[in-house]
């Protein structure tokens, strides 16, 4: 482990994505959900905020909610929810830094290294994204694609990909020099996609 950011931590913007439907949630807005008496959508900001230079959200609803957690909020830059790429879309666009890092409202408990730990993998594999992985019970590594470091530059190559009609992270990043940092502690991804999930979540203890 490198004691210092292999990319310097002012050179990251983060971005909490909160724009989805919340369509498994019953169409809430999944980002203001109460979680341990706060927004999910601030419990990732602040986990977020300590481990990069700079925080913005990417929401399309209740702007005024997330705009009160007193960082910037940007819409999706493409029309009717198409998915998180319109996020990492509206963050590449509004983002002044060399890298972009990426990660779910509705995941609270993700790595307190996520960042020094896909940045470490940028800078030894000479990576333009990296994602997140965990290993599931059979062994496979399963990509966490949400949990995503990614070079602004890439910006131009995802406008012609989202307007070509791409909706999928993976398809989009499989065409740039791509890594994956594996992280053991599979728990830690554990996101909230339905009432149920979120009640789960609840009863965990804070990582």
């Amino acid at each position: 482990m490198h004691a210092t950011h292999p990319i310097p931590r002012d050179d990251i913007t983060g971005l909490v994505l909160a724009g989805g439907r919340g369509s498994r949630m019953g169409g809430v807005d999944k980002g203001l959900q109460n979680h341990q008496g706060m927004p999910l959508a601030l419990h990732a900001l602040l986990r977020l905020g300590a481990q990069v230079g700079q925080v913005m959200i990417n929401a399309n609803r209740n702007l005024a909610a997330y705009e009160s957690m007193g960082v910037p909020v940007w819409p999706d830059a493409l029309p009717d929810y198409p998915g998180p790429l319109a996020g990492f879309l509206a963050g590449l666009e509004q983002c002044e830094t060399p890298w972009l890092v990426t990660v779910p409202c509705d995941t609270p408990n993700f790595p307190a290294n996520l960042v020094q730990r896909l940045a470490e993998t940028a800078a030894a594999e000479d990576a333009e994204i990296v994602i997140a992985a965990t290993r599931e019970a059979d062994g496979s590594l399963q990509p966490q694609p949400v949990f995503c470091l990614l070079r602004a530059s890439l910006l131009e190559s995802l406008v012609q990909a989202t307007q070509a009609g791409e909706r999928k992270i993976d398809r989009w990043a499989a065409r740039h020099r791509l890594a994956q940092t594996e992280f053991e502690e599979a728990g830690a991804f554990f996101n909230a996609n339905t009432l149920a999930e979120l009640q789960s979540l609840q009863a965990r203890p804070a990582g």
